[in-house]
């Protein structure tokens, strides 16, 4: 999208919206404008037409200011005229000895009026426009100097600090305050230019004075109430300040009939930083229908049907993008990114292949080849991939900005996320060790899986002392916290866990994530009960889609463990009335029906979704091939369990799954070496882990197997 977001996205806006023109200027001289030559000489100057004063054939002599020269406006206007064709040449052939020769016009134009105001604005623009921005600023400061109320002259160097502010994210500070106070000077001598207070206000933006620039822009819409610039500044500044709810009443203000195509795309990114994906995309179909060619509108829908789990009608708008602009690499990564969700790999390559040829440098596109490798289980060249981005984003010096320490931090969990994958669990938590040497959340995301890695090893005295030493660290972090509680609830120390937990409650807002962890701390200790009225509250304090989601997904999960098998469904058939792609939902609720041997069809069809989307994931796997064994396809159920246990062999519950499959096609002796390797597994997990009933279960299939095998070696 291009919506102006970001501070070097105002900037260019506030260059836009303040270009430097000399014909712009309302008090240039009454004769008629000159006009551009259909041919000029590069060196040679038309001939004078003044019969006073012979004119030089070449400019580039043009004489030093003389004082003793009178006032003649005639002659001034001559110059001036020879300036003005000098700039029309600079602009079409960029050579900087046109600009010279310009300069000097200007000068000698001055010499016969030298009060002009006019012609100093017009030496100060042109001085502006090559880089000579010293010179632009003490010709305006000039003009000021002899009269502070001269608004033009004061709009002359305001333009001038704006483009000295740069298009970056870390603009000028000395620059934007001057910008600034010149504005402020500019509002108060004339406070009815809407234009004028719309700059003050985006330069407030930029200086994060939000209080003031929503000042500015309420002016601006109380002078112009039909200014789309104004309504729409008003409205990108709420949703910067996270309150879409006042930016969508702004734009909702103007009545439909008098929405442009660019207003409609405002409303349907402003519905989209709030989450409110269908509203969005009806937003920007309202502004695709009012005009067709408005890439930008289609990408805001494409976006958003992707957001809202229309990928196939999503990948039709990212197609539409693409082929009508095959230059646009964003449109490329979008589709790669469908097809590796979709698990059509090799489509995804492809694409990403495209947008690689298109973009130089980039970050995300290796990043996302990363993951479509990740996916097909090529670990070695995702690792690979990895480990070059976070080279070519090193810095000796250690000294990162945030959004550098983000990327840094996004590419070394992946990469000990693909360790893991591999079972290489020690460089994984080197790696998070370095995750954590970043500071601030990616401090917290490195613990969390260091944390992980072990509990996934079982080694849960290690998880612990990982997690204290988590929350000793970063004493302020209430994650932090939150997972040693969980730690505590595992090793034994449910109570204390959940002791702790509720110390962190605060009667805010910010509960919601305390609630759920109570919620699954409850759960694992049967406090089934309390795990309901937890999860309950986490959901009450939910207020965007993806937070109401994950409540209900966690409430779903309370419910299951507790058998309550129809509240389960109808929580998870919640999250995917909202987000019908959610793999997690979808694995969830297949496995549960799967296991009891209901609707198994229906089962499958969700178990099939979510694998799509992550064909390597081990658990999705094993509720695959549990399903298969369910409804009596043996091959494909052994085919998908294998998998699973080459995933996550150290699963007590997928080795019983694959020991019933063995057993079914009468393989006792396979059955009866992975029933054992079951309960090995379940004895290294912790008690909130492991379900004593299916302990017992496989004790008694085990000791039956026993039985029979013993009867076999008898007979034989």
């Amino acid at each position: 999208m291009t919506f102006m977001k970001t501070r070097s996205g105002l900037i260019a806006l506030l260059l836009a919206a303040s270009s430097f023109s000399v014909a712009q200027n309302p008090q240039s001289p009454a004769s008629p404008g000159v006009q551009k030559p259909a041919s000029v000489p590069e060196t040679t100057a038309p001939a004078k037409k003044s019969n006073d004063t012979a004119a030089p054939s070449n400019v580039s002599k043009a004489a030093a200011p003389q004082s003793t020269r009178k006032p003649d406006r005639a002659e001034a206007y001559y110059h001036y005229s020879m300036a003005h064709i000098y700039e029309e040449l600079v602009t079409s052939y960029a050579r900087s000895e046109f600009a010279n020769k310009a300069i000097d016009e200007y000068k000698l134009a001055l010499e016969y009026d030298p009060n002009s105001p006019y012609l100093n604005a017009g030496l100060a623009e042109l001085y502006a426009k090559t880089g000579r921005i010293k010179e632009a600023v003490l010709e305006a400061q000039d003009i000021i100097k002899r009269d502070p109320n001269n608004v033009e002259a004061r709009r002359l160097l305001g333009r001038i600090y704006l483009r000295s502010l740069g298009d970056s994210q870390s603009p000028q500070p000395e620059m934007l305050k001057l910008a600034i106070d010149q504005f402020e000077q500019i509002v108060a001598l004339d406070p009815s230019s809407v234009e004028d207070h719309l700059l003050l206000g985006r330069l407030y933006r930029i200086n994060n004075d939000l209080l003031k620039a929503e000042g500015e822009f309420k002016t601006a819409v109380k002078l112009q109430p039909d200014s789309e610039d104004a309504i729409t500044s008003l409205a990108y500044l709420y949703t910067e300040e996270g309150d879409s709810k006042r930016a969508v009443q702004t734009l909702e203000s103007v009545p439909d009939a008098e929405r442009s195509a660019r207003l409609y795309g405002v409303l349907g990114y402003t519905y989209e930083q709030g989450h409110d994906y269908k509203k969005a995309i009806d937003a920007y179909r309202q502004s695709v229908d009012l005009d067709h060619d408005n890439l930008d509108s289609i990408r805001g829908l494409a976006q958003n049907l992707l957001n809202d789990g229309q990928t196939d009608a999503a990948l039709d708008q990212f197609k539409t993008v693409a082929d009508a602009d095959p230059q646009d690499p964003q449109a490329a990564l979008r589709i790669a990114e469908i097809y590796r969700q979709q698990g059509k790999f090799d489509l995804a390559l492809d694409n990403l292949k495209k947008a690689q040829a298109l973009v130089q440098d980039s970050l995300e596109i290796p990043y996302n080849m990363a993951l479509v490798y990740e996916a097909q289980g090529r670990y070695d060249d995702a690792a690979t991939l990895l480990q070059n981005l976070l080279k070519r984003s090193e810095k000796p010096d250690g000294n990162y900005t945030a959004s550098e320490k983000n990327n840094r931090g996004v590419f070394l969990e992946r990469l000990g996320s693909v360790y893991r994958e591999e079972n290489k669990d020690q460089p994984a938590i080197a790696i998070y060790h370095q995750l954590i040497q970043l500071g601030n959340d990616q401090a917290e995301r490195g613990y969390e899986q260091i944390v992980e890695t072990y509990r996934t090893e079982k080694q849960w005295g290690l998880a612990l002392n990982a997690a204290q030493e988590a929350a000793q660290k970063l004493p302020d972090s209430r994650e932090m916290k939150m997972n040693l509680a969980q730690q505590l609830a595992d090793n034994d120390q449910g109570a204390a866990a959940i002791t702790q937990v509720k110390a962190l409650l605060q009667n805010k807002p910010a509960d919601r994530e305390v609630y759920l962890t109570l919620a699954q701390i409850e759960t694992s200790l049967k406090q089934f009960k309390d795990a309901e009225d937890s999860a309950a509250q986490a959901e009450k304090l939910s207020t965007k889609p993806e937070e109401k989601n994950y409540a209900s997904f966690v409430a779903g999960s309370v419910y299951e463990r507790e058998k309550k098998y129809d509240l389960a469904e109808q929580k998870f058939k919640t999250v995917l009335a909202d987000d019908a792609r959610n793999a997690p939902v979808l694995n969830y609720l297949g496995y549960m029906l799967a296991d009891r041997g209901l609707r198994l069809e229906e089962a499958l069809g969700y178990i099939k979704k979510a694998v799509a989307q992550e064909p390597e994931n081990g658990a999705y796997l094993d509720s695959l091939g549990w399903v298969y064994y369910k409804m009596g396809n043996y091959d494909l159920a052994e085919a998908n369990l294998l998998k699973a246990t080459d995933k996550m062999g150290t699963d007590g519950t997928v080795q019983d799954h694959l020991a019933d499959l063995y057993f079914k096609t009468g393989r006792l002796r396979q059955a009866a070496a992975h029933w054992e390797r079951a309960l090995d597994e379940w004895n290294k997990t912790t008690k909130t882990q492991v379900d004593a009933s299916d302990v017992a279960r496989v004790q008694k299939q085990l000791e039956s197997a026993r039985v029979k095998l013993a009867k076999e070696e008898t007979q034989k």
